[in-house]
Protein backbone atom coordinates (compact mmCIF):
# COMPACT_ATOMS: atom_id res chain seq x y z
CA UNK A 1 0.00 0.00 0.00
CA UNK A 2 1.08 3.45 -0.92
CA UNK A 3 1.59 5.30 2.70
CA UNK A 4 0.28 8.14 1.32
CA UNK A 5 -3.01 6.84 1.38
CA UNK A 6 -3.09 5.57 5.39
CA UNK A 7 -4.97 8.28 6.47
CA UNK A 8 -7.95 8.19 4.15
CA UNK A 9 -9.71 5.19 5.60
CA UNK A 10 -10.85 5.83 8.55
CA UNK A 11 -12.82 8.88 7.53
CA UNK A 12 -15.64 6.82 5.75
CA UNK A 13 -16.07 4.46 8.73
CA UNK A 14 -19.20 5.76 9.70
CA UNK A 15 -21.25 4.72 7.41
CA UNK A 16 -19.75 2.11 7.00
CA UNK A 17 -21.29 -1.42 7.49
CA UNK A 18 -18.83 -4.21 8.77
CA UNK A 19 -17.33 -5.40 5.48
CA UNK A 20 -16.60 -2.08 3.59
CA UNK A 21 -16.79 -2.25 -0.34
CA UNK A 22 -13.37 -4.05 -0.53
CA UNK A 23 -13.35 -7.67 0.52
CA UNK A 24 -9.74 -8.45 2.86
CA UNK A 25 -7.96 -11.04 2.30
CA UNK A 26 -7.30 -12.40 6.12
CA UNK A 27 -5.28 -15.52 7.44
CA UNK A 28 -5.95 -17.05 10.79
CA UNK A 29 -3.97 -19.10 12.40
CA UNK A 30 -4.79 -21.98 15.07
CA UNK A 31 -3.08 -24.95 17.68
CA UNK A 32 -5.91 -27.30 18.29
CA UNK A 33 -3.67 -28.12 21.33
CA UNK A 34 -3.63 -24.57 22.64
CA UNK A 35 -6.87 -24.99 24.35
CA UNK A 36 -5.19 -28.06 26.60
CA UNK A 37 -2.57 -26.05 28.70
CA UNK A 38 -4.28 -25.10 32.09
CA UNK A 39 -2.86 -22.18 34.25
CA UNK A 40 -4.14 -24.18 37.71
CA UNK A 41 -7.03 -24.29 39.41
CA UNK A 42 -8.65 -20.85 40.35
CA UNK A 43 -6.22 -19.09 38.19
CA UNK A 44 -8.37 -16.75 35.99
CA UNK A 45 -6.17 -17.07 32.61
CA UNK A 46 -7.83 -19.90 30.61
CA UNK A 47 -6.61 -20.70 27.37
CA UNK A 48 -9.76 -23.06 26.67
CA UNK A 49 -11.18 -19.61 25.66
CA UNK A 50 -9.17 -19.46 22.48
CA UNK A 51 -10.36 -22.91 21.85
CA UNK A 52 -14.20 -21.76 22.35
CA UNK A 53 -13.57 -19.09 19.77
CA UNK A 54 -12.60 -21.63 17.47
CA UNK A 55 -15.72 -23.42 18.05
CA UNK A 56 -17.71 -20.49 17.36
CA UNK A 57 -15.68 -19.72 14.06
CA UNK A 58 -16.44 -23.31 13.22
CA UNK A 59 -20.45 -23.17 13.19
CA UNK A 60 -20.88 -19.28 11.69
CA UNK A 61 -19.06 -21.25 8.93
CA UNK A 62 -15.64 -18.47 9.03
CA UNK A 63 -13.22 -21.33 8.79
CA UNK A 64 -14.35 -22.25 5.01
CA UNK A 65 -11.25 -22.15 2.55
CA UNK A 66 -13.84 -18.84 0.70
CA UNK A 67 -13.64 -17.38 3.50
CA UNK A 68 -9.94 -17.11 4.72
CA UNK A 69 -6.88 -19.32 5.32
CA UNK A 70 -6.51 -21.50 8.51
CA UNK A 71 -3.22 -22.26 9.25
CA UNK A 72 -1.74 -24.31 12.29
CA UNK A 73 1.75 -22.60 13.18
CA UNK A 74 5.07 -23.10 13.33
CA UNK A 75 6.34 -23.44 16.96
CA UNK A 76 8.72 -20.82 17.78
CA UNK A 77 12.16 -22.07 18.59
CA UNK A 78 14.50 -20.98 21.21
CA UNK A 79 16.71 -19.14 18.68
CA UNK A 80 13.58 -17.15 17.44
CA UNK A 81 12.47 -16.12 20.84
CA UNK A 82 15.94 -14.98 21.77
CA UNK A 83 15.51 -12.10 19.34
CA UNK A 84 13.93 -10.76 22.21
CA UNK A 85 14.11 -12.25 25.51
CA UNK A 86 17.24 -13.33 26.71
CA UNK A 87 18.78 -16.45 26.74
CA UNK A 88 19.09 -17.85 30.04
CA UNK A 89 15.36 -16.46 30.75
CA UNK A 90 14.79 -19.00 27.44
CA UNK A 91 16.54 -21.24 28.31
CA UNK A 92 14.83 -22.00 32.22
CA UNK A 93 11.86 -21.57 30.42
CA UNK A 94 12.45 -24.37 28.33
CA UNK A 95 13.75 -26.69 31.51
CA UNK A 96 11.33 -25.86 34.40
CA UNK A 97 9.05 -28.43 35.08
CA UNK A 98 5.77 -28.56 37.92
CA UNK A 99 8.36 -31.48 39.37
CA UNK A 100 11.73 -29.56 39.72
CA UNK A 101 10.71 -25.54 40.63
CA UNK A 102 10.99 -26.49 43.87
CA UNK A 103 14.93 -26.95 43.27
CA UNK A 104 15.60 -23.67 41.23
CA UNK A 105 13.82 -21.12 44.17
CA UNK A 106 16.43 -18.33 43.58
CA UNK A 107 15.28 -18.53 39.34
CA UNK A 108 11.82 -18.65 40.18
CA UNK A 109 12.24 -15.51 41.84
CA UNK A 110 14.50 -13.75 39.53
CA UNK A 111 12.44 -14.61 36.43
CA UNK A 112 9.11 -13.40 38.18
CA UNK A 113 7.74 -17.23 38.26
CA UNK A 114 5.18 -17.17 41.04
CA UNK A 115 1.50 -17.57 41.84
CA UNK A 116 0.25 -14.88 38.80
CA UNK A 117 2.78 -16.62 36.55
CA UNK A 118 3.05 -20.52 37.29
CA UNK A 119 5.15 -22.92 36.20
CA UNK A 120 2.28 -25.61 34.83
CA UNK A 121 2.25 -28.64 32.15
CA UNK A 122 3.69 -27.80 28.62
CA UNK A 123 4.78 -23.88 29.98
CA UNK A 124 7.37 -23.82 27.65
CA UNK A 125 5.40 -25.73 23.93
CA UNK A 126 2.63 -23.16 25.37
CA UNK A 127 5.00 -20.38 25.07
CA UNK A 128 6.40 -21.55 21.88
CA UNK A 129 3.02 -22.39 19.92
CA UNK A 130 1.16 -18.39 20.49
CA UNK A 131 4.59 -16.82 19.52
CA UNK A 132 4.89 -18.95 16.73
CA UNK A 133 1.44 -18.11 15.23
CA UNK A 134 1.88 -14.50 16.30
CA UNK A 135 5.62 -14.33 14.50
CA UNK A 136 4.01 -16.49 11.40
CA UNK A 137 1.32 -13.72 10.77
CA UNK A 138 3.98 -11.20 10.74
CA UNK A 139 5.57 -13.35 7.89
CA UNK A 140 2.18 -13.59 5.86
CA UNK A 141 1.62 -10.10 6.15
CA UNK A 142 5.28 -9.26 4.68
CA UNK A 143 4.94 -11.39 2.15
CA UNK A 144 1.80 -9.75 1.17
CA UNK A 145 -0.48 -12.81 0.56
CA UNK A 146 -2.80 -11.54 3.15
CA UNK A 147 -3.98 -8.22 4.30
CA UNK A 148 -5.27 -8.92 7.70
CA UNK A 149 -3.66 -11.88 9.71
CA UNK A 150 -5.18 -13.26 13.36
CA UNK A 151 -3.54 -14.61 16.30
CA UNK A 152 -6.17 -14.78 19.25
CA UNK A 153 -3.93 -17.01 20.93
CA UNK A 154 -1.05 -14.10 21.14
CA UNK A 155 -1.07 -10.60 22.51
CA UNK A 156 0.99 -11.49 26.02
CA UNK A 157 1.69 -7.84 26.10
CA UNK A 158 3.27 -7.52 29.97
CA UNK A 159 6.47 -9.81 28.93
CA UNK A 160 9.79 -8.71 29.78
CA UNK A 161 13.13 -9.23 28.46
CA UNK A 162 13.98 -11.36 31.44
CA UNK A 163 10.88 -11.72 32.76
CA UNK A 164 7.44 -12.95 33.19
CA UNK A 165 4.52 -10.79 34.18
CA UNK A 166 1.02 -10.76 34.71
CA UNK A 167 -0.02 -13.91 33.15
CA UNK A 168 2.49 -13.39 30.25
CA UNK A 169 5.69 -15.26 29.66
CA UNK A 170 6.94 -14.21 26.29
CA UNK A 171 6.17 -11.25 24.28
CA UNK A 172 5.03 -12.57 21.03
CA UNK A 173 3.96 -9.13 20.25
CA UNK A 174 7.46 -7.71 20.34
CA UNK A 175 8.58 -10.94 18.16
CA UNK A 176 5.97 -10.29 15.75
CA UNK A 177 6.92 -6.35 15.40
CA UNK A 178 10.33 -7.58 14.72
CA UNK A 179 9.14 -9.52 12.04
CA UNK A 180 7.27 -6.93 10.66
CA UNK A 181 10.40 -4.44 10.81
CA UNK A 182 12.02 -6.12 8.36
CA UNK A 183 10.16 -4.69 5.50
CA UNK A 184 8.57 -2.00 7.15
CA UNK A 185 10.19 1.46 8.31
CA UNK A 186 7.52 2.08 10.90
CA UNK A 187 5.05 -0.02 12.55
CA UNK A 188 2.03 1.29 14.93
CA UNK A 189 1.25 -0.92 17.85
CA UNK A 190 -2.10 -0.17 19.57
CA UNK A 191 -3.15 -1.67 22.55
CA UNK A 192 -6.89 -1.70 23.57
CA UNK A 193 -7.02 -4.13 27.14
CA UNK A 194 -8.10 -2.83 29.77
CA UNK A 195 -4.00 -2.90 31.04
CA UNK A 196 -1.46 -1.28 30.04
CA UNK A 197 0.70 -2.59 27.73
CA UNK A 198 4.05 -1.95 29.38
CA UNK A 199 6.04 -5.03 27.92
CA UNK A 200 5.48 -3.71 23.99
CA UNK A 201 6.66 -0.30 25.51
CA UNK A 202 9.32 -1.09 27.15
CA UNK A 203 11.07 -2.90 24.37
CA UNK A 204 10.66 -0.13 21.89
CA UNK A 205 11.03 3.20 24.20
CA UNK A 206 13.92 4.85 22.42
CA UNK A 207 13.09 4.06 18.82
CA UNK A 208 10.98 6.35 16.63
CA UNK A 209 10.82 2.68 13.89
CA UNK A 210 7.89 1.63 16.30
CA UNK A 211 5.11 3.79 17.79
CA UNK A 212 2.75 2.28 20.68
CA UNK A 213 -0.51 3.70 21.59
CA UNK A 214 -2.29 2.03 24.57
CA UNK A 215 -5.85 2.67 26.00
CA UNK A 216 -5.95 1.29 29.27
CA UNK A 217 -6.86 1.92 33.07
CA UNK A 218 -4.50 3.93 34.83
CA UNK A 219 -4.54 4.25 38.79
CA UNK A 220 -4.37 1.98 41.38
CA UNK A 221 -4.55 -1.04 38.77
CA UNK A 222 -1.59 -3.47 37.65
CA UNK A 223 0.88 -3.24 36.09
CA UNK A 224 1.20 0.56 37.57
CA UNK A 225 2.82 1.90 34.34
CA UNK A 226 0.80 4.46 31.33
CA UNK A 227 1.25 7.66 32.50
CA UNK A 228 -0.01 10.30 29.89
CA UNK A 229 3.68 11.76 30.75
CA UNK A 230 5.22 8.94 29.45
CA UNK A 231 5.49 9.62 25.56
CA UNK A 232 9.28 7.83 25.03
CA UNK A 233 12.70 8.93 25.21
CA UNK A 234 15.58 10.20 22.63
CA UNK A 235 15.09 9.00 19.34
CA UNK A 236 11.68 7.77 20.49
CA UNK A 237 10.07 10.85 21.91
CA UNK A 238 6.71 11.40 20.96
CA UNK A 239 6.49 8.18 19.76
CA UNK A 240 5.11 6.53 22.15
CA UNK A 241 1.25 7.53 23.49
CA UNK A 242 -0.38 6.47 26.55
CA UNK A 243 -4.32 7.21 27.21
CA UNK A 244 -5.48 6.54 30.64
CA UNK A 245 -8.73 6.26 31.19
CA UNK A 246 -11.39 5.45 34.51
CA UNK A 247 -13.82 3.12 35.36
CA UNK A 248 -16.84 2.38 33.42
CA UNK A 249 -15.88 4.13 30.40
CA UNK A 250 -18.76 2.94 27.78
CA UNK A 251 -18.73 3.03 24.05
CA UNK A 252 -19.69 6.34 23.00
CA UNK A 253 -16.58 7.80 25.06
CA UNK A 254 -14.35 4.82 24.26
CA UNK A 255 -14.52 6.02 20.41
CA UNK A 256 -14.68 10.00 21.13
CA UNK A 257 -11.16 9.52 21.84
CA UNK A 258 -10.04 6.66 20.35
CA UNK A 259 -11.11 7.57 16.89
CA UNK A 260 -9.33 11.17 16.75
CA UNK A 261 -6.23 9.76 18.37
CA UNK A 262 -6.03 7.00 15.89
CA UNK A 263 -6.87 9.26 13.10
CA UNK A 264 -4.12 11.98 13.77
CA UNK A 265 -1.66 9.00 14.17
CA UNK A 266 -2.53 7.53 11.01
CA UNK A 267 -1.76 10.94 9.54
CA UNK A 268 1.19 11.87 10.84
CA UNK A 269 3.40 8.58 11.29
CA UNK A 270 1.91 6.60 8.15
CA UNK A 271 2.90 3.01 8.95
CA UNK A 272 3.08 0.25 7.09
CA UNK A 273 1.84 -1.87 9.28
CA UNK A 274 -0.34 -1.71 12.33
CA UNK A 275 -0.70 -4.32 15.24
CA UNK A 276 -3.75 -3.96 17.53
CA UNK A 277 -3.51 -6.04 20.16
CA UNK A 278 -7.42 -6.75 21.49
CA UNK A 279 -7.71 -7.73 24.97
CA UNK A 280 -10.88 -8.49 25.70
CA UNK A 281 -10.84 -7.25 29.87
CA UNK A 282 -12.12 -3.92 28.27
CA UNK A 283 -15.34 -5.70 28.09
CA UNK A 284 -18.41 -4.78 30.72
CA UNK A 285 -18.83 -7.94 32.99
CA UNK A 286 -14.81 -8.86 32.88
CA UNK A 287 -13.89 -10.81 35.68
CA UNK A 288 -10.93 -8.68 36.30
CA UNK A 289 -11.86 -5.59 34.34
CA UNK A 290 -14.04 -2.26 35.38
CA UNK A 291 -14.71 -1.01 31.83
CA UNK A 292 -17.93 -1.09 30.03
CA UNK A 293 -17.55 -1.63 26.34
CA UNK A 294 -19.76 -3.88 24.56
CA UNK A 295 -18.80 -5.83 22.35
CA UNK A 296 -20.11 -4.01 19.22
CA UNK A 297 -18.04 -0.65 20.72
CA UNK A 298 -14.64 -3.34 21.38
CA UNK A 299 -15.27 -4.22 17.39
CA UNK A 300 -15.60 -0.73 16.34
CA UNK A 301 -11.98 -0.48 17.08
CA UNK A 302 -11.48 -3.33 14.78
CA UNK A 303 -13.62 -1.94 12.23
CA UNK A 304 -11.80 1.50 11.98
CA UNK A 305 -8.37 -0.33 11.55
CA UNK A 306 -9.31 -2.04 9.29
CA UNK A 307 -11.16 1.13 7.11
CA UNK A 308 -7.38 2.30 6.37
CA UNK A 309 -6.38 -0.55 4.27
CA UNK A 310 -2.99 -0.93 6.04
CA UNK A 311 -1.97 -4.09 6.69
CA UNK A 312 -3.34 -5.30 9.98
CA UNK A 313 -2.23 -8.09 13.00
CA UNK A 314 -5.08 -9.00 14.76
CA UNK A 315 -4.35 -10.34 18.20
CA UNK A 316 -5.73 -11.52 21.61
CA UNK A 317 -4.54 -10.24 25.19
CA UNK A 318 -6.72 -10.04 28.23
CA UNK A 319 -10.25 -11.15 29.07
CA UNK A 320 -11.34 -13.56 31.73
CA UNK A 321 -14.79 -13.70 31.40
CA UNK A 322 -14.55 -16.02 28.81
CA UNK A 323 -17.90 -16.93 27.29
CA UNK A 324 -17.65 -12.71 26.55
CA UNK A 325 -13.83 -13.35 25.23
CA UNK A 326 -15.35 -16.29 22.87
CA UNK A 327 -18.34 -14.23 21.52
CA UNK A 328 -15.87 -10.89 20.95
CA UNK A 329 -13.11 -12.34 19.09
CA UNK A 330 -15.63 -14.54 17.07
CA UNK A 331 -17.34 -11.08 16.07
CA UNK A 332 -14.30 -9.20 15.43
CA UNK A 333 -13.08 -12.04 12.83
CA UNK A 334 -16.33 -11.59 11.41
CA UNK A 335 -15.89 -7.55 10.99
CA UNK A 336 -12.18 -8.53 9.54
CA UNK A 337 -14.01 -10.59 7.42
CA UNK A 338 -16.36 -8.37 6.68
CA UNK A 339 -19.09 -10.52 7.20
CA UNK A 340 -22.13 -10.25 8.95
CA UNK A 341 -23.06 -12.56 11.63
CA UNK A 342 -26.56 -13.19 12.88
CA UNK A 343 -26.96 -12.29 16.70
CA UNK A 344 -28.66 -15.89 17.86
CA UNK A 345 -25.22 -18.23 17.96
CA UNK A 346 -25.29 -21.33 16.36
CA UNK A 347 -25.44 -24.77 18.06
CA UNK A 348 -21.91 -25.44 19.17
CA UNK A 349 -20.02 -27.93 21.81
CA UNK A 350 -20.39 -24.71 24.24
CA UNK A 351 -23.43 -23.80 23.59
CA UNK A 352 -24.21 -23.99 27.35
CA UNK A 353 -21.26 -21.68 28.34
CA UNK A 354 -23.45 -18.83 26.59
CA UNK A 355 -27.34 -19.36 28.18
CA UNK A 356 -29.69 -18.21 29.23
CA UNK A 357 -29.66 -15.21 26.06
CA UNK A 358 -27.45 -17.20 23.79
CA UNK A 359 -26.34 -14.33 21.87
CA UNK A 360 -23.46 -12.85 20.02
CA UNK A 361 -23.33 -9.63 21.42
CA UNK A 362 -21.58 -8.72 24.51
CA UNK A 363 -23.99 -5.99 26.31
CA UNK A 364 -23.18 -3.51 28.55
CA UNK A 365 -24.32 -2.68 31.47
CA UNK A 366 -25.87 0.73 33.62
CA UNK A 367 -22.09 0.91 35.56
CA UNK A 368 -21.45 4.34 36.71
CA UNK A 369 -18.81 6.26 33.81
CA UNK A 370 -16.28 7.84 35.83
CA UNK A 371 -14.75 9.47 32.58
CA UNK A 372 -16.00 12.88 32.38
CA UNK A 373 -16.44 14.78 28.96
CA UNK A 374 -13.82 17.12 30.29
CA UNK A 375 -11.71 14.39 31.59
CA UNK A 376 -11.05 13.27 28.29
CA UNK A 377 -11.47 16.34 25.86
CA UNK A 378 -8.13 17.03 28.18
CA UNK A 379 -7.01 13.66 27.59
CA UNK A 380 -7.27 14.17 23.89
CA UNK A 381 -5.70 17.65 23.83
CA UNK A 382 -2.51 16.81 25.39
CA UNK A 383 -2.35 13.85 23.01
CA UNK A 384 -2.94 16.00 19.85
CA UNK A 385 -0.34 18.49 21.09
CA UNK A 386 2.28 15.23 21.60
CA UNK A 387 1.02 14.32 18.05
CA UNK A 388 1.87 17.69 16.41
CA UNK A 389 5.04 17.99 17.70
CA UNK A 390 5.86 15.47 15.21
CA UNK A 391 6.86 16.09 11.74
CA UNK A 392 4.84 13.83 8.69
CA UNK A 393 6.11 11.02 8.41
CA UNK A 394 7.86 11.03 4.62
CA UNK A 395 9.76 14.05 6.70
CA UNK A 396 10.57 12.55 9.44
CA UNK A 397 14.89 11.57 9.53
CA UNK A 398 14.07 7.94 11.17
CA UNK A 399 17.52 6.21 12.71
CA UNK A 400 19.41 4.55 10.54
CA UNK A 401 18.98 0.92 10.01
CA UNK A 402 22.07 -1.24 11.49
CA UNK A 403 24.66 -3.01 9.61
CA UNK A 404 23.84 -6.44 9.52
CA UNK A 405 25.49 -8.44 11.48
CA UNK A 406 26.34 -12.03 10.40
CA UNK A 407 25.22 -14.87 13.17
CA UNK A 408 26.90 -18.25 12.97
CA UNK A 409 24.68 -20.18 11.17
CA UNK A 410 23.24 -22.77 14.16
CA UNK A 411 24.70 -26.66 13.42
CA UNK A 412 21.60 -28.74 12.50
CA UNK A 413 22.81 -31.70 14.31
CA UNK A 414 23.19 -29.73 17.68
CA UNK A 415 20.07 -27.91 17.80
CA UNK A 416 17.36 -29.87 19.53
CA UNK A 417 15.04 -31.84 17.54
CA UNK A 418 11.64 -30.61 18.97
CA UNK A 419 12.76 -27.30 18.36
CA UNK A 420 13.14 -27.81 14.33
CA UNK A 421 10.93 -26.59 11.94
CA UNK A 422 8.44 -29.59 11.10
CA UNK A 423 8.85 -29.13 7.11
CA UNK A 424 5.06 -30.62 6.51
CA UNK A 425 3.30 -28.44 8.83
CA UNK A 426 1.07 -25.48 7.10
CA UNK A 427 3.63 -22.80 6.87
CA UNK A 428 7.57 -22.08 7.35
CA UNK A 429 8.94 -19.11 8.76
CA UNK A 430 11.53 -17.53 7.35
CA UNK A 431 12.91 -15.31 9.96
CA UNK A 432 16.12 -16.32 8.82
CA UNK A 433 16.44 -14.16 5.69
CA UNK A 434 16.11 -10.22 7.05
CA UNK A 435 15.30 -7.11 4.95
CA UNK A 436 17.89 -4.83 5.38
CA UNK A 437 18.87 -5.36 8.85
CA UNK A 438 19.26 -7.36 12.04
CA UNK A 439 16.08 -7.77 14.08
CA UNK A 440 18.50 -8.73 16.65
CA UNK A 441 20.60 -6.15 16.15
CA UNK A 442 17.49 -3.47 16.26
CA UNK A 443 16.67 -4.45 19.68
CA UNK A 444 19.85 -4.00 21.32
CA UNK A 445 19.79 -0.84 19.88
CA UNK A 446 16.63 0.27 20.73
CA UNK A 447 17.32 -0.86 23.98
CA UNK A 448 14.66 -1.34 26.68
CA UNK A 449 12.68 1.46 28.89
CA UNK A 450 13.87 2.68 31.86
CA UNK A 451 13.32 5.81 33.93
CA UNK A 452 15.40 8.28 32.25
CA UNK A 453 15.76 12.00 33.24
CA UNK A 454 16.33 14.77 30.60
CA UNK A 455 19.42 15.60 33.06
CA UNK A 456 21.36 12.24 32.47
CA UNK A 457 25.04 12.81 30.75
CA UNK A 458 24.79 11.24 27.18
CA UNK A 459 27.12 8.64 29.15
CA UNK A 460 24.90 7.75 31.37
CA UNK A 461 21.90 7.44 28.68
CA UNK A 462 24.33 5.13 26.61
CA UNK A 463 24.97 2.91 29.21
CA UNK A 464 21.01 2.63 30.58
CA UNK A 465 20.26 1.69 26.62
CA UNK A 466 22.49 -1.28 27.02
CA UNK A 467 21.30 -2.59 30.07
CA UNK A 468 17.44 -4.44 30.77
CA UNK A 469 15.40 -2.82 33.18
CA UNK A 470 12.04 -3.71 34.13
CA UNK A 471 9.45 -0.60 34.37
CA UNK A 472 7.83 -0.53 37.89
CA UNK A 473 4.64 -2.75 38.59
CA UNK A 474 2.61 -2.98 41.65
CA UNK A 475 3.57 -6.14 44.12
CA UNK A 476 1.17 -9.00 43.13
CA UNK A 477 -0.01 -11.29 46.11
CA UNK A 478 -2.17 -13.92 44.29
CA UNK A 479 -3.32 -14.69 41.00
CA UNK A 480 -5.48 -12.34 39.27
CA UNK A 481 -4.16 -9.37 40.80
CA UNK A 482 -2.15 -8.74 37.39
CA UNK A 483 -3.96 -9.52 34.65
CA UNK A 484 -2.80 -9.22 30.93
Amino acid sequence: MDPSSAGAGGNSLASASCGDAQKRRVCYFYDPEVGNYYYGQGHPMKPHRVRMTHALLAHYGLLAPAKMEVLRPLPARGIDLCRFHSDDYVAFLRAVTPETQLGQVRALRRFNIGPDCPVFDGLYAYCQTYAGASVGAAVKLNHGTHDIAINWSGGLHHAKKSEASGFCYVNDIVLAILELLKLHERVLYIDIDIHHGDGVEEAFYTTNRVMTVSFHKFGDYFPGTGDIRDIGYSEGKYYCLNVPLDDGIDDDSYQSIFKPIISKVMEMYRPGAVVLQCGADSLSGDRLGCFNLSGKGHAECVKFMRSFNVPLLLLGGGGYTIRNVARCWCYETGVALGEELQEKLPYNEYYEYFGPEYSLYVAASNMENRNTNKQLEEIKCNILDNLSKLQHAPSVQFQERIPETKLPEPDEDQEDPDERHDPDSDMVLDDHKPTGHSARSLIHNIGVKREITETETKDQTADANAVAVNAPGNARNEPGSSPK
